[in-house]
């Protein structure tokens, strides 16, 4: 086995897994995952660059890292970004600090690269099953970007687009600096529209009615879950390949979004980071089973950290 570490750092959180992997048999052991909301992209829609004040979460977060990678181990390191460090028009000092913290460069993939990496994570473990039809549909609700996926052994069509729990709330649910609590029926409408019609772009690319399973990633999926599994905390191995059925979906967004700050605060397994964007991250959700006709999303733990352990193991092999 390689013992590998990956780092993902999107728009809302940076996440690490230290893991020891075997791409002969496809076992990929988890010695370390975590998760930290540094919210990277606070105010990039809006202003194009990173804040200062994130900029220094997220470095935080990184040297916190760099402990855990230095006690395990691990003998190579992937350090991925996303959505946000893509828009920046300051990503160069967001490389910078990076690099001078952890030793290597983090790599602003493109869109499309997420797609595949998010497939691989989330589908790997799914060979075999005869309870999921192919071919599958991936999709992974970022906090500034949605990747859509389609494929079976793999990637058939990928889009990225420009809707995420972040964005949308950002975009659409922020009066005068402060998230409405809850949102008026009018914000609610304009930030469907908007998740509409990224739906629409996505669809000139990738074939999303075609997919026989639905899996969804990221923590607005699996906040979702959580919620519709009424956990009493956040229960990793408890959400991983659970399924929620669109009507469950569709309650728990409309319960999320007609919710004060303080009541969805309450909710037990409810991370203190995702409480002001979850509405809008289970809006994105619930409107992408409505666009497909899903009766049911398939949520997975495993994701684009997963498929970057992989892409890294597969370099020693």
């Amino acid at each position: 086995m390689t013992r590998v570490a990956a780092i993902d750092c999107g728009t809302n959180s940076i996440r690490l897994l230290v893991a020891d992997a075997d791409p002969a048999t496809g076992e990929l052991v988890d010695l370390d995952r975590r998760m930290t909301i540094v919210r990277l992209g606070q105010g990039v829609d809006r202003t194009g660059r990173l804040a200062p004040e994130a900029l220094e979460r997220t470095f935080a977060a990184c040297r916190e890292y760099a402990a855990v990678i230095k006690e395990h181990g691990a003998e190579r390191l992937r350090f991925v970004a996303t959505s946000a460090s893509r828009d920046a028009q300051n990503r160069d000092e967001f490389v910078r600090g990076v690099l001078d913290i952890l030793g290597v460069e983090p790599e602003v993939i493109t869109g499309d690269q997420e797609a595949e990496f998010s497939f691989t994570g989330a589908t790997r473990e799914l060979t075999g099953r005869d309870d999921l039809a192919r071919p599958y549909l991936v999709v992974d609700i970022g906090g500034g970007s949605t990747e859509f996926v389609v494929g079976d052994d793999g990637v058939r069509a990928a889009r990225s687009v420009d809707v995420g729990c972040v964005r949308m709330t950002e975009r659409h649910l922020v009066r005068d600096g402060v998230v409405s609590d809850p949102p008026s029926e009018e914000q609610i409408a304009a930030m469907r529209a908007d998740i509409e019609a990224a739906l629409d772009l996505a669809e000139q690319t990738v074939p999303l009615r075609e997919a026989h399973t639905l899996v969804g990633l990221a923590g607005s999926v699996t906040t979702v879950s959580a919620i519709a599994l009424d956990l009493a905390e956040y229960d990793s191995a408890a959400i991983h390949h659970s399924r929620v059925s669109h009507d469950r979906v569709r309650e728990i967004t409309d319960r999320l979004l007609r919710s004060t700050h303080a009541e969805r605060a309450t909710i037990p397994s409810m991370h203190p980071g995702r409480v002001d964007v979850i509405g809008a991250g289970a809006l994105v959700l619930l409107s992408i089973m409505e666009r497909i006709g899903a009766a049911e999303v398939v949520v997975s733990e495993h994701d684009i950290l997963d498929g970057i352990a992989w892409s890294v193991a597969g370099e020693r092999a």
